[in-house]
Parts: structure tokens; sequence; C-alpha cells
């Protein structure tokens, strides 16, 4: 795995961790303190985009099989940065309604029950989050020692396949040798052949002329 994504990837959830703490803590905070938070938050927003993108790129840049874990480990971090943006975004209407609706409610103390009821469903909503996300984080690290154990593997196996063909090839050498030795030794072996056919033509030639001279040597007597 790239250490250059497991880098962004922690940098990531930590930043997502401290967002969703003060998306929840946002809530207990008014006028100029609150403004300050959600300015805060919008950075923290920017900045997490600024490492998702990071990790696509570092992701692309990695083998197929390893691209495509860490491009669906993306999906889900992409998933939760949108998570937190409509959060932000209903925590900014919320806060631009603000006066609205404080006159709506009847008593301070109907104020401060829907206050801490939501704050508390917030908080349960972001730990809950939180447990996802790390649990998403250890399914895929899972996954990825699987991807590189079945990797490993598989350069085993193909480099095992490469030394039977190294061997292979050896083989055919050798067999390609003998043959080219075997067909000299056939091209020599006609040739003495060819030369032998000739000279007993030539004594069988030397031998019917000699028979035919005795012959008519002793016809004429």
């Amino acid at each position: 795995m790239s250490e250059a994504f497991e880098q962004y990837e922690r940098q990531y959830c930590e930043l997502s961790a401290n967002l969703s703490k003060k998306c929840t803590s946002v809530h207990l905070l008014d006028g100029e303190l609150k403004k300050q938070k959600l300015s805060e938050i919008k950075v923290g927003i920017d900045e997490a985009e600024s490492m998702i993108r990071k990790m696509d790129l570092e992701a692309r840049s990695l083998q197929p099989n390893i691209k495509a874990v860490l491009l669906a480990k993306l999906r889900e971090y992409k998933s939760d940065l949108n998570n937190l943006k409509s959060e932000v975004k209903q925590i900014i209407s919320k806060n631009l309604n603000a006066s609205a609706r404080d006159e709506l409610l009847e008593s301070g103390m109907a104020d401060t029950l829907t206050v801490s009821a939501d704050q508390r469903t917030r908080l349960m909503a972001s730990t809950e989050r939180l447990n996802k996300s790390s649990d998403r984080i250890r399914e895929g690290r899972r996954t990825m020692l699987e991807t590189e154990e079945l990797g490993v593997s598989l350069l085993q196996d193909l480099h095992q396949q490469r030394q039977s063909l190294l061997h292979a090839d050896h083989t055919l050498h050798g067999v390609d040798d003998n043959l080219g030795r075997a067909r000299k030794i056939m091209t020599n072996m006609s040739r003495r052949m060819n030369k032998n056919k000739c000279v007993i033509g030539s004594i069988i030639t030397v031998l019917v002329v000699t028979i035919a001279l005795i012959l008519y040597f002793k016809l004429s007597k």
C-alpha cells in the first residue's frame, strides 16, 4: 500500500473527527464565537477536500488491483465529507433563522430542552459516523492485506513459471545443437556412401573390361 495514501488517510480521519466535534460543539456558542467556529469548520472542510483530491491522485497512480481497493475506500470518505457539508449547511441555515425561531418559542426552558435534545442527537450521530468510519478503515486495511498477499503469491507463481520457461529454452537449445550435430554426421555418411559407390562402380567397370579382354583374346586364338 502507498505510504503517501496512508499519510493522507490518517490526516483526513483526524480532520474528519475534529470537524464532527466542532459541528457538535458549535450549537453551544452564540454570536461572534459561533461565527468564528463556523469559519474554522469551513476551512477544515476545504482542507478535507484537498486531502480527498490528494488521495484520489495517489490511488490512481498505483497498480490496478490496489487502485480498485483504494478508490472504494475513497468513495466512503467522499460520502462522509458530503454528510459533514450537509450538516454544516443545516447549522448555517438554523443560525440564520435563530432569531425567528426564538420568537416562536414560548419559554426559555423549552428552548434549552430543544437545544439539549438536538445536541444529544447530533453527538450520537457523530459518534455513530466515527464508528462507521473506523469500521470502514479496518475493513479496507484487511482487504488491502489480502490483496497484497494475493499479489505476492501471483509474483511467486510468475517467477516459477519464468524459471520453467528458461529451463525449457535451455533444453530446446541443447536439442537443437544435438540435431545439428546429427545432421552433420548424416551428411558426412551420405558423402562417404556416395564415394564408396563411385569406387565400387569403378572396380566393377575395370573387372568387366578385364574379363571382356580375357575372353576376347581366348576366343581370337
